[in-house]
């Protein structure tokens, strides 16, 4: 008995009857030799950790924009702290921790430069529009590995596309993550807020505040708590916590996602982005080549969407400064 066929006999014999089975996958799309070490989920979240797109989150901005401190939070260290959360519930839950580590690490993989502020503005400028989630299902079908994909299970693919809204994943894996993407966002922003003077621990609704706790881990550990406590053939936080959940997300729309001490360079990323669109899909011999065969293959918008979708903040602004900035003469 291989390494990987020990490991599926101990989750059979310790998991939840509400779990998934490594050994009960639907698959992917083109069959792997098994690994002898490594269930299916462990491969996929090995495949995404070594992936391009998951080194380049660590340069996408999370809510502040090209922030100058090294504490804030980038994309890169958001998808850490959900799968951090996540992997609390599942095994407390006795759940597959192992799926839902991947969803987590691969669930943003899609996301834009210049976080919600560019996914706006490629969802109104490209024909197709543009969802973060269906996105980063993209990337790891179509995109990485030189065109070929990752060729992740159908559950860590089922996980990725529904994270966010919309219909609940089939797993309860998945939908752990959906909690965990927004538990980790919520009081990790409130974090940021704060370091940057956008918002003071104070201006938290005191309700809140006694219900949840008053520093960023009390009100972690609270919500999982709920959801712990609350979940078994489902995912749940429970009525009381539910209320308190959606109040505090309201609360950090008015006073930290809308904040225009917050988003005050938004508009300027929005048009850079613009620019870079129009400028691409005028001029599609200027892509690097993969995308050009994306323009070929499929179509234009397609191809231009995809490049700058997974630029970096910093990479597109050097690309645009390229095109948009005279260089000095060189004597």
């Amino acid at each position: 008995m291989t390494i990987r066929e020990q490991t599926e006999e101990l989750e059979r014999k310790t998991l939840s009857s509400f779990a998934t089975l490594a050994s009960e996958t639907k698959g992917r799309v083109r069959p792997d030799e098994p690994c002898p070490i490594r269930t299916d989920f462990q491969r996929d979240r090995d495949r995404i950790i070594h992936c391009k797109s998951f080194r380049r989150l660590k340069h996408k901005t999370q809510v502040f924009l090209s922030p100058e401190g090294d504490h804030y939070r980038t994309r890169l260290t958001h998808t850490l702290e959900v799968s951090q959360i996540a992997r609390t519930i599942a095994r407390a839950l006795r759940l597959n921790e192992d799926l839902t580590e991947a969803i987590s690490l691969g669930h943003d993989l899609g996301h834009t430069p210049f976080g919600h502020a560019g996914e706006q503005v490629l969802d109104e400028i490209c024909p197709h529009g543009y969802r973060h989630s269906a996105q980063s299902v993209r990337v790891v079908e179509r995109l990485e590995n030189d065109g070929r994909g990752l060729n992740l299970t159908w559950e860590v693919k089922n996980g990725i596309a529904c994270h966010s809204s919309g219909k609940e994943a089939e797993t309860l894996e998945g939908r752990i993550v959906r909690y965990a993407d927004k538990i980790a966002y919520m009081n990790h922003d409130i974090e940021d807020a704060v370091r940057a003077g956008v918002l003071r621990e104070d201006d938290i609704p005191w309700d809140l505040k006694y219900l949840l706790g008053r520093t960023k881990s009390d009100r972690i550990t609270t919500f999982i708590t709920a959801i712990i406590e609350n979940s078994s053939d489902n995912i749940r936080l429970g009525q009381e916590m539910q209320d308190a959940y959606n109040k505090l997300n309201r609360f950090l729309f008015d006073a930290v996602y809308t904040n225009p001490s917050a988003k005050g360079e938004e508009g300027k990323a929005q048009t850079l982005l613009r620019y870079l669109y129009r400028y691409f899909a005028s001029s599609p011999e200027k892509m690097p080549e993969e995308y050009q065969k994306i323009a070929q293959q499929e179509d234009l918008d397609r191809a231009v969407c995809d490049y700058i979708s997974g630029m970096t903040d910093r990479y597109a602004v050097a690309v645009y400064e390229e095109l948009m900035i005279p260089r000095a003469w060189g004597i």
